[in-house]
C-alpha cells in the first residue's frame, strides 16, 4: 500500500493530545499576493444555485422549514477557516476569526455537528438529539449567525454525518454492529452509525435543518462514507435492502438535499483527497454525488498522502503540486457538472514543518485549477498570518 491510513482523524487527535495551550490569533496587516493577478478574481465567481438531478420533494419530513427569499450571495472567492464549537464557545473568540476579515477572511464554517457525535446548540423539534444527550449549548445559532452576516462573512455549518459516538453508543439500534450484537467501533474506540438507516439520516438532517432555520448559508457533510479504518469486513449494517456502498451515500445527499431546499440554503460535502483518483470502498464517488451538491470540498492535505501517491516521490515536500494533481483528477472527475470545487488546505504540521510558504503554495495551485476558494484547515484554530491574503 503507497499510502497512509485514509481516515485523518486518528492523526489530528495525536495532534490535539500532544498540542500546546491556545494562544490568541495574532492581528496583522494582509500579506499582499501578486502570482496571479486580476485575472483569477473572476474564477468561478458564477454560482449555480440549484445542483442538478435534485428531487423537488420527498416523503414525511420530520421537521417544518419555511422558505426563505434565496441563498446569500457567495464570495467571489471562498477564503475560511475552520471553527470547532468549543472555540466558538470561548468569550470573545468568534469576534477574533471574524476580525481575520481584515486580512481577507470571506468565510468560517463552524461545527455544528462534531466527531464525537457533539450538537453545538439544541435544536428545536429534534427530540432525539435532547434524548440521547447529543445537544449542548456551545453557542447561540442565530446569534452566531447574525454577527457572522453583519461582518460580511458566509457561514457554513459542518454536520459530521455517520461517525457519531453518542448516537450509537445511545441507540445501538441505529449503529454499525458487530456479528455479536454489539456496537462496532473504528481504531478509535469510536462508533458509528448506519448509512442505510433512514433513521439516521432524519437525524443528521433535522439537526442541518435547525442549522439552515437560525440563518447559516450552507450546510457542509462530513463524514458522509462508510468507515475506512479497522476491521471494516466485520461490520454489520442492517437494513441495507438494495442499496449497496456506492448508492448510498448519493441517495443521503439527495434526500438530505430534497429536504433543505426549501430553506434555499447551499449542501455540500467533505470527500477525501483520493476519491477521485479510485474507489475506496467507502461510498464516496465524487461523480454521483455531484448532482446533489453544490460544491465538493476535497481534504487535499498533502501529509496525508504517501510515498509515491499522485506520483509524487514524496508529496508533503511538494504541497503546491500534491494540491494540483488531487484536484485535476477531481475536475475530470465531474466533467460536465456544475458543482464547484473548494479544496481543505493543511494549515497544520505533520511529518513536515508548514509555513506560510507551504500553505500559499496549496492555496496558488488550488487558484490555478480553477477553484471557487480555499478552506483552511487546523485542529487547534490556530492559523497562519497571510494565508487568507486575496489574490
Amino acid at each position: 500500500m503507497l499510502f497512509p491510513p485514509i481516515d485523518p482523524n486518528e492523526r489530528f487527535r495525536e495532534r490535539r493530545a500532544a498540542a500546546r495551550r491556545r494562544k490568541r490569533l495574532r492581528r496583522g496587516a494582509a500579506i499582499g499576493a501578486v502570482l496571479l493577478g486580476v485575472a483569477l478574481l473572476g474564477v468561478g465567481a458564477q454560482f449555480v444555485a440549484t445542483g442538478t438531478g435534485t428531487p423537488r420533494s420527498v416523503e414525511s419530513a420530520s421537521v417544518p422549514v419555511s422558505p426563505s427569499s434565496g441563498p446569500r450571495a457567495l464570495p467571489v472567492e471562498i477564503r475560511g477557516v475552520h471553527v470547532s464549537m468549543g472555540l466558538a464557545s470561548l468569550p470573545g473568540k468568534l469576534d477574533e476569526y471574524l476580525d481575520l476579515e481584515r486580512n481577507g477572511l470571506t468565510a468560517l464554517e463552524l461545527d455544528v455537528k462534531d466527531e464525537n457525535g457533539q450538537i453545538g446548540f439544541v435544536p428545536r423539534a429534534t427530540r432525539l438529539a435532547a434524548t440521547v444527550g447529543a445537544a449542548r449549548e456551545f453557542y447561540a445559532p442565530r446569534a452566531v449567525a447574525r454577527l457572522a452576516h453583519e461582518r460580511g462573512v458566509y457561514l457554513i455549518g459542518r454536520v459530521v454525518v455517520f461517525e457519531d459516538p453518542i448516537l450509537s453508543r445511545a441507540r445501538p439500534d441505529l449503529a454499525v454492529l458487530r456479528s455479536d450484537g454489539s456496537v462496532w467501533r473504528d481504531p478509535a474506540g469510536l462508533g458509528w452509525t448506519n448509512p442505510y438507516d433512514r433513521r439516521v439520516w432524519d437525524y443528521n438532517v433535522d439537526v442541518a435543518i435547525a442549522a439552515a432555520q437560525a440563518g447559516f448559508d450552507e450546510i457542509l457533510f462530513d463524514y458522509v462514507r462508510f468507515p475506512s479504518d479497522g476491521d471494516v469486513a466485520a461490520a454489520i449494517y442492517r437494513n441495507r435492502g438494495a442499496l449497496r456502498k456506492r448508492d448510498a451515500i448519493p441517495a443521503f445527499l439527495r434526500y438530505a438535499a430534497a429536504r433543505l431546499e426549501p430553506l434555499q440554503v447551499r449542501v455540500s460535502a467533505a470527500v477525501f483527497g483520493l476519491s477521485a483518483a479510485r474507489d475506496l470502498g467507502i461510498g464516496q464517488l465524487p461523480r454521483r454525488m455531484a448532482p446533489h451538491l453544490h460544491a465538493l470540498y476535497p481534504m487535499t492535505y498533502p501529509s496525508l498522502f504517501g510515498p509515491g501517491e499522485l506520483g509524487l516521490a514524496d508529496p508533503s515536500a511538494t504541497p503546491g503540486a500534491t494540491v494540483a494533481r488531487a484536484l485535476r483528477r477531481f475536475h475530470t472527475a465531474l466533467r460536465g457538472r456544475d458543482t464547484l470545487l473548494v479544496p481543505w488546505v493543511q494549515d497544520f504540521s505533520f511529518t513536515t514543518p508548514f509555513g506560510l510558504e507551504e500553505v500559499r503554495a496549496q492555496i496558488d495551485a488550488a487558484r490555478l485549477s480553477g477553484a471557487k476558494g480555499f478552506m483552511l484547515w487546523n485542529a487547534e484554530g490556530l492559523y497562519t498570518d497571510g494565508a487568507l491574503a486575496p489574490p
